[in-house]
């Protein structure tokens, strides 16, 4: 995704008349669905102008590409500004330059982190080249097409407000500022010569577009990568917040083995690098020389990593590296260096078989080691028992006289790096009001199927790829295969789908079992853990009424210990065993909604819930739908009611027409309406035509209807467009129209001083299809810019 695209002329335009920073924030709420904060949109109206003046020098080609806010593939991260083009010898140069509005720093204890002050005071935060060449090196890591390519990346930093002093450029930084330069307030002229050096020539092969729809590496998971990051290789370059926990763990780690005890808090979502951060501090600080442990109630995680690393590490090594949060009760005191908690929102008050044995399963880890960390999602909590808030954590550490420090995850990893997904996914059930209240189809791939037969057909076709693709549900049907391992557990009647539940045979392996997409897996076993694709079924004990979430745990097994005690709860307390349940479904759902890291597969058992979920998704603006989908789906109407004209439904036109009606201002006939949702305020210079042909491919599908809107102010260049031209024949339109990606090729007029057309180039984005050259003499109009593909 990039927020804000052009070439470098059409940007410094867009500085020198003040709009910059508006059709930044108008195309940043566009594509997120959320408005920029005050101080972000200020932030691009002062950066963007300090970007102008370096960039204003003709040696740095006019049709140079630039692209603003770019989101990393497979993360939530966003580069802040990109140039693109050629060097001398045409080699194809990505330019990544991250933006600071800092003016003074500190120097920190840790390496890689520095000191400043930001809106609510003063942080330690990662330094800026070694953000830069994070972001570049997790851009060159998940995508193959800038490997395959052989297209080069060049981080930089530009702290344009801050003074030349002694910390940002201290010697302690060298590794990073001599991969990732940085300039600062007087070096504006030096960050223009380091631009020349690898950008002479402008962007003519659409470098960005390539990048972020070329292909992307499988993605990379924990448990396949523990085994190298034990023996101290980095398989996960750790980047902006996650640097941040990682550094301040290894800092409190060592000041703990020569003095008071230490505890640090992480909350973190799912899919914010937890586990990773986990595994990092794990393998670095036994390689220091320190007793550490990994320790996790859940028992999935580890059996999963115990057998990734079988072969690779010593059994007795995994042993003593891994443990479960009940083995501490009788612990001697401070016999760990380090014991690091993950997913620490499932710890208990009693450990054991019977939950009978200690007191606390939180003050028994911190009396155990001298330095404590916990990592805990306070939103995954999913059984009755669990106890590991960050309160209940600060608390009891305080008490054992320990130094406590919470820091936050928010960096996203999973679900694609969407966190609009996660938001949505918090509106949708209810668990918290937040601003994503549509899902867009390129968020994230979610969807929804109505039979849980398709849903499973789907899933084992994934899982064949990789063996990375499960089926989940909630536990609303009893274990009875626990007994008669020939009987079926989940069954939907209505839909003949019958399935058995997973714990038999492969127990807390099942995720990784090579046979076991043929069996469906519950909470115990996959939270934790991820996949590529999660299909879930989500059972009776969720519906929706009258518009609201109802949760009912009579409907969950009575098998299920998760909700073990509640009735008893019910009679003594209802209304604070009901808000226990809800939360603990909810939670339940939420957790296996995000095990998924490129998509989730719903079946739903309520119909009305499944509405309600649709109703909350908009239809996607970028992929491509098939020609048999747009006849069920999109209706072309022959009338519709006044009041919903450009309200929910726009005109269709032959693309005749349209460009007759809004090209030459002639009376043109409307074949029909089509409702169009999910575009924000309808007007009437939008409208629909239907595109033809495979020129536009893979955005624009042969067949597809796509959004246009005519009148449109600013420039044109790499926008599609529709354009009637008389001089020229394109196929796939049968005539004098066609849909093409519009560029226009300037030359500076010495003269005058100005830049003039020398040609317009109107490009397909499927490369078996050639442009079409228009000089600036041919008789051609543009009738409209796409908005969406319906």
């Amino acid at each position: 995704m990039i927020v804000y695209q052009a070439i470098k002329q059409d940007f410094l335009n867009d500085v020198i008349n003040n709009e910059i920073e508006i059709k930044i924030e108008k195309a940043f709420k566009s594509f997120l669905g959320r408005n920029a904060a005050p101080n972000e949109v200020q932030s691009w109206a002062n950066s963007m102008l300090r970007m102008k003046n370096v960039l204003e020098d003709p040696e740095i080609a006019h049709d140079a590409g630039i692209s603003i806010e770019f989101q990393i593939p497979l993360t939530s991260k966003r580069i802040d500004f990109i140039i693109t083009g050629l060097d001398s010898e045409g080699k194809e140069k990505v330019v990544i330059v991250e933006l600071k509005q800092w003016s003074q720093a500190e120097l920190t204890s840790m390496p890689d982190l520095v000191r400043t002050r930001f809106q609510h005071g003063y942080t330690d935060t990662v330094h800026p080249s070694y953000q830069a060449w994070s972001y570049a090196s997790t851009l060159m890591d998940y995508n193959q097409t800038i490997q395959d390519e052989k297209i080069d990346i060049i981080p930089c930093a530009y702290l344009h407000n801050y003074s030349p002093d002694n910390v940002i450029t201290n010697e302690v930084f060298r590794y990073y500022t001599e991969k990732a330069p940085v300039f600062l307030r007087p070096d504006a002229i030096k960050l223009r010569n380091f631009i020349k050096r690898y950008v002479k020539y402008g962007d003519n092969r659409d470098i960005m577009y390539r990048i972020e729809n070329g292909k992307l590496r499988p993605s990379k998971q924990l448990a396949d990568a523990i085994g190298s990051m034990l023996k101290g290789n980095s398989e996960f370059i750790m980047i902006d917040d996650q640097k941040l926990v990682y550094e301040s763990a290894v800092r409190m780690a060592r000041t703990s083995k020569n003095g008071k005890k230490q505890v640090l808090i992480v909350e973190g979502g799912p899919g914010t690098g937890k586990s990773v951060v986990a595994i990092n501090l794990l393998a670095n600080l036994t390689k220091e020389g320190m007793v550490a442990k990994y320790v996790s109630k859940n028992a999935a995680p580890r059996a999963v990593y115990t057998t990734k690393l079988r072969g690779v590490v010593k059994s007795s090594s995994i042993n003593n590296l891994f443990g479960g949060s009940g083995s501490f009760i009788d612990c001697q005191p401070d016999l760990f260096d380090a014991l690091i908690v993950d997913e620490a929102h499932r710890l208990n008050l009693k450990s054991g078989l019977f939950q009978n044995m200690g007191d606390n399963q939180i003050l028994e880890i911190i009396n155990a080691s001298k330095f404590s960390i916990f990592f805990i999602d306070n939103d995954q909590r999913v059984h009755i028992k669990d106890i590991g808030t960050s309160k209940e954590i600060t608390d009891l550490a305080k008490k054992s006289g320990a130094q406590v420090a919470i820091l936050r995850l928010e960096s996203q990893f999973r679900c694609n790096g969407s966190d609009g997904y996660l938001s949505w996914l918090d509106n949708t059930l209810q668990i918290a009001n937040t601003a994503n209240i549509k899902l867009t189809g390129d968020t994230f791939d979610f969807r929804i199927f109505d039979d849980p037969n398709e849903l499973r057909r789907e899933i084992e076709k994934m899982n064949k790829i990789n063996n990375k693709s499960r089926m989940v549900a909630g536990y609303c049907w009893d274990w009875i295969s626990s007994n008669n391992p020939l009987s079926m557990d989940v069954k939907i009647p209505e839909h003949n789908f019958e399935m058995r539940w997973n714990l038999k045979n492969d127990g807390s392996n099942w995720i990784i079992a090579p046979d076991s997409v043929t069996e469906i897996g519950c909470i115990h076993t996959c939270q934790g853990l991820e996949l590529d694709y999660v299909g879930v079924i989500v059972g009776p004990d969720i519906r929706c009424e009258d518009g609201s979430i109802v949760t009912d745990f009579k409907r969950r097994s009575k098998m299920d210990q998760s909700l073990k005690g509640i009735r008893t709860m019910f009679k003594e307390n209802p209304q604070e065993a009901l808000k226990t349940a809800d939360r603990i479904i909810k939670n339940t759902y939420r957790t296996l909604m995000t095990r998924g890291m490129k998509g989730c597969w719903v079946y739903f058992s309520d119909k009305p819930l499944a509405n309600h979920f649709r109703m909350q998704m908009e239809i996607s603006a970028e992929k491509p739908v098939q020609e048999e989908i747009i006849d069920k789906k999109l209706r072309i109407e022959p009338d519709v009611i006044d009041s919903a004209k450009f309200i929910d439904f726009l005109p269709f036109y032959t693309i005749k027409a349209a460009c007759g009606k809004f090209g030459e201002g002639e009376e043109a006939q409307i074949s029909g309406w089509v409702r169009a949702d999910g575009l924000g305020k309808l007007n009437k210079n939008m409208f629909v035509v239907r595109a033809s042909g495979k020129s536009m491919e893979p955005r624009i599908a042969d067949g597809s209807l796509c959004v246009f809107r005519a009148n449109v102010v600013g420039s044109r260049n790499n926008k599609i467009v529709l354009v009637q031209h008389h001089s020229l024949f394109d196929p796939d339109h049968s005539g004098h129209f066609t849909i093409k990606k519009y560029t226009s090729e300037k030359t500076y007029d010495q003269d005058t001083g100005e830049w003039i057309h020398e040609k317009i180039v109107l490009i397909p984005l499927n490369r078996d299809y050639d442009p079409i050259i228009l000089s600036d003499d041919d008789n051609y109009q543009v009738v409209g810019e796409l908005i969406a593909v319906l």
